[in-house]
């Protein structure tokens, strides 16, 4: 009998993996809904003859084995940020053993802007998803025609009003439809395949080659198409804080690939028995019959494959808060016992009107597919660069290993996003459009807290001129615990000033607070604090936080261990409430100020993300010149 514990444990894991084929593969694996079918779209000029659907399938084939199997479940996956992943943690993984200077500030530039081009991708998955499964309906009669959008736009509400529940709720709703979903694909594809067994030979990479050499520029340019098999890679890596890399690595082995290929292989065989099939080689696998009951599942599966995609913003959205890329915002946590699992409403709503607006202009997932991939491709190969510093600085490579590991692996990136790159004027220049906005943004608040940092610096008093006159008795003293936040490690914040100012008044203990945002995920109880007694009662805290970790102050100061105590009938805390007014004064253009201004007045207030108890905030106003 094995011990209860590890037998809870075993379920657990098993959970947590059905959990992960509803938030983590929903997007990869409904790929062959329209990846096989658009590298033999008739524009592309490739003939479904034997000797080119072996060879795209060679190349699907190997490209799950090498980009998903070998480059993201093997080594990515093990460049985990204390369990998170997505490439603003790997970014700041790469990045804690470079100084300030060229190098950081290029690490930081390349994860920054992988991570502003997954937006768009998270616009557009859900988009091309439901919107190719809902087209299955005119497979069955044209009848439908008129009604695919419609319906489709109808099917992308439902899936984002349902977010609120949490991944955990959406993972155990989903994860038994995708099992389903890949049981029947891999059935679907066994049945063909038997049919036509030399299909196998797509496992052997000189088919995929001879590709190559047999249609020359049109054979590189499907490589585009090829790559909406595997665009869920990233995604995947993005959601792993969710779930957890064992359970991830477990589905995808046991039940994701397997199912994947024997699909694609079945789509491959149909081809070669009836060529005229790619206008939609996997809805006619199916027999009539089945072909209704395979649109149902097929729409719920691509509303499950819009999941990755939208929780992996999540994670990035509360890691880009968290490192100081983006304002502070609402995290609503919707899992007691897994951390990484959020909903965030205003990111939510943006990709949710995205999407419905992409369906509306584009109308087909054949035009969307031309808007897909510029994005993931160049994120992906930002994320080859990054782990090849984590290779060598953190896992400590040899030079040799690092370049034999990563320049293939680049290499096949860069092929990829060169076959891409073409589909900008089709509609490739939205993710892009997207990324830049988005990395503006980011940029521009990171450059403006600093910014705005020095700015208060420049009004505030040292700390020996404020301890003099407490030490002189110049100030009167009053009963209770007064805690200042600041965000310099010196001189005295101004909302003290202003307190003293205008109150006339300090209490008896002052604590200057700095929040300090690690670059790890979560930080060791024993490197959480650090006190600084300055004279007179003035206390400095440092209390450090890792990037996904939730900065509730109460909670934090509750379980410190210090010189003084933090009773809440007795505490106080005090904000500044800067008004920002942007000038020409050195430092960001003007445009750059007035929209750092303008992202202030939205961003959620500090009390709020910091969850102070309203009753105990006391917030002074001030007007900084940007």
């Amino acid at each position: 009998m094995e011990p209860a514990a590890q037998q809870s444990s075993r379920r657990y894991l098993l959970t947590l993996s059905l959990g992960a084929l509803g938030v983590v593969y929903g997007d990869i694996g409904t790929s062959p809904l329209y990846a096989l079918r658009e590298c033999f779209r008739s524009d592309r000029g490739v003939l479904p003859t034997p000797q080119n659907v072996i060879g795209v399938l060679s190349l699907i084939v190997w490209s799950l084995i090498v980009i998903i199997s070998i480059k993201y479940l093997a080594l990515v996956m093990r460049a985990d940020n204390r369990g998170e992943g997505g490439i603003l943690a790997l970014m700041s993984l790469a990045g804690t053993r470079s100084e300030e200077g060229r190098r950081r500030v290029i690490l930081i530039a390349l994860g920054l802007f992988g991570a502003a081009l997954l937006y768009g991708d998270g616009m557009i998955t859900p988009a091309i998803s439901v919107l190719s499964a809902i087209e299955g309906l005119e497979v069955t009669t044209p009848v439908f025609s008129p009604f695919v959008v419609p319906i489709t736009v109808i099917v992308l509400v439902i899936l984002f009003m349902v977010q609120r529940f949490g991944t955990a709720w959406v993972g155990a709703l989903f994860g038994p439809v995708m099992l389903l979903w890949f049981a029947v694909i891999a059935v679907l594809g066994v049945i063909h395949l038997v049919q036509e067994l030399h299909v196998l030979a797509a496992f052997n990479p000189l088919h995929a080659l001879r590709f190559f050499t047999d249609n020359h520029k049109r054979g590189f340019l499907v490589l585009g198409a090829v790559f909406l098999a595997v665009t869920g890679g990233e995604a995947l890596y993005a959601d792993m804080g969710h779930f957890g890399a064992r359970p991830i690595r477990l589905a995808w082995f046991i039940v994701v690939f397997p199912s994947l290929v024997l699909n694609y292989l079945g789509q491959g065989a149909l081809l070669l028995h009836s060529p005229k099939s790619t206008a939609h080689p996997f809805f006619l696998l199916a027999p009539h019959w089945a072909q209704y009951p395979l649109v149902a599942l097929a729409t719920l599966a691509t509303v499950i494959a819009s999941q990755a995609v939208i929780s992996g913003a999540y994670s990035l959205t509360r890691q880009a808060v968290q490192l100081g890329y983006a304002p502070r915002i609402v995290v609503k946590h919707t899992s007691a016992r897994e951390i990484g699992q959020i909903y965030i409403p205003s990111i939510n709503w943006m990709l949710m009107f995205s999407a419905i607006g992409l369906v509306l202009a584009f109308k087909a997932s054949t035009n969307l597919a031309a808007a897909y991939g510029v994005a993931v491709t160049a994120t992906m190969a930002i994320t080859t660069a990054l782990l090849a510093v984590v290779e060598r600085e953190i896992w400590h490579w040899s030079w040799a290993a690092v370049i034999g590991v990563t320049a293939p692996l680049l290499a096949i990136d860069l092929s990829f996003f060169a076959a891409n790159i073409v589909k900008i004027v089709e509609g490739g220049w939205f993710p892009l459009v997207v990324g830049i906005t988005v990395y503006t943004l980011m940029t521009t608040w990171h450059t403006g807290r600093t910014i705005l940092t020095q700015r208060l610096a420049e009004q505030s008093l040292s700390v020996d001129d404020f301890l003099r006159d407490l030490k002189n008795n110049v100030i009167p003293r009053v009963p209770g615990t007064a805690i200042f936040m600041s965000r310099s490690r010196s001189g005295i914040p101004i909302t003290l000033l202003h307190n003293l100012k205008h109150n006339k008044v300090v209490h008896r203990n002052v604590v200057l607070l700095n929040i300090d945002v690690a670059e790890t995920a979560r930080v060791a109880e024993e490197q959480r604090y650090e006190w600084e007694e300055l004279g007179s009662g003035v206390f400095r805290l440092i209390v450090r936080v890792g990037f996904i970790e939730d900065p509730n102050l109460p909670e934090l100061l509750s379980r410190i261990e210090g010189p003084i105590k933090f009773p809440p009938m007795m505490t106080s805390y005090f904000l500044g409430r800067e008004t920002l007014i942007a000038t020409n004064a050195p430092g960001m253009a003007v445009w750059r100020d007035e929209l750092f201004v303008w992202m202030s007045r939205n961003a959620s207030s500090a009390s709020h993300y910091f969850a102070l108890p309203p009753n105990q905030v006391i917030e002074l106003g001030a007007q900084i010149e940007m």
